[in-house]
């Protein structure tokens, strides 16, 4: 794994993912984040380069500008040449209590946290398919295996992009690229203070240390952490009485 490419070069998960790839190898970086918010990837790029990166480079992605996403990708190909891993780490959680009482921002976050992950999938995809190798590495989350009345905006699309990776998956089969689909559950991040923790939490560190595993595994999904597989089956199971009377 020479190159990796981060779509969402902001987020904590993405980066500890990255810098543990670094770590094992990766040499060539590029880190995909909005316009004009850029600037504190400064200091996550000097951290890589620290750790072994010999290229790291900063290039413009919104989610919500899926026209732009090919572009993007085809960029990150000019810098770094074929791309061996890309992952797929941008998204919002949002306040449910708004989201419930505002459409406009309802559908917002779910243009963040599915429809660009739809549009930038398809984009990375088309690439790897090209190559004929490469992996990539989506962040779906528990929150998409039985989507809850708490969370019920951001949970549909983490269960929209769950379904969607999979399937891209299935499309890629025989083509030499994969797709890893990762579901961690709650994740101490900035993004994730303002929540109440949840069992079974975990830290970006040891989500990337997972995904860097399945990576060298050849893993197409993977909990995070292992348990939380067990208790999502046994969310499928309640009753939907008992599942709505679930506080979280």
């Amino acid at each position: 794994m020479e190159s990796v490419l981060l779509l969402g070069g902001r987020s904590e998960i993405g980066l500890a993912i990255v810098e543990r790839l670094v770590r094992d190898g990766a040499r060539r970086i590029v880190l995909a984040a909005r316009p004009g918010r850029q600037a504190p990837l400064a200091e996550a790029a000097a951290r890589l380069r620290a750790q072994g990166a010999a290229d790291v480079h900063v290039v413009d992605f919104d989610a919500a500008t899926p026209a732009d996403h090919a572009a993007t990708v085809a960029e990150a190909v000019r810098l770094v040449g074929d791309l061996d891993v890309v992952v797929a780490a941008f998204g919002v959680l949002g306040d449910q209590s708004r989201l419930v009482g505002d459409p406009v921002a309802a559908a917002e976050n779910v243009t963040v946290n599915l429809t660009g992950h739809v549009s930038a999938g398809l984009a990375v995809a088309a690439r790897l398919r090209e190559q004929g190798h490469g992996t990539l590495v989506v962040l779906s989350s528990v929150a998409g295996v039985r989507v809850r009345r708490a969370n019920l905006v951001y949970g549909a699309a983490k269960a929209g992009l769950d379904g969607f990776a999979h399937a891209l998956g299935d499309l890629l089969a025989e083509s030499g690229a994969r797709v890893l689909v990762v579901r961690p559950g709650y994740v101490r991040t900035r993004m994730s203070a303002h929540v109440p923790e949840a069992p079974l939490a975990t830290t970006p560190q040891q989500v990337a240390d997972t995904v860097a595993a399945a990576l060298r595994r050849g893993t197409r999904t993977v909990w995070v952490p292992r348990a939380l597989g067990v208790l999502a089956l046994v969310f499928r199971l309640l009753p939907r009485p008992v599942w709505r009377r679930l506080p979280r």
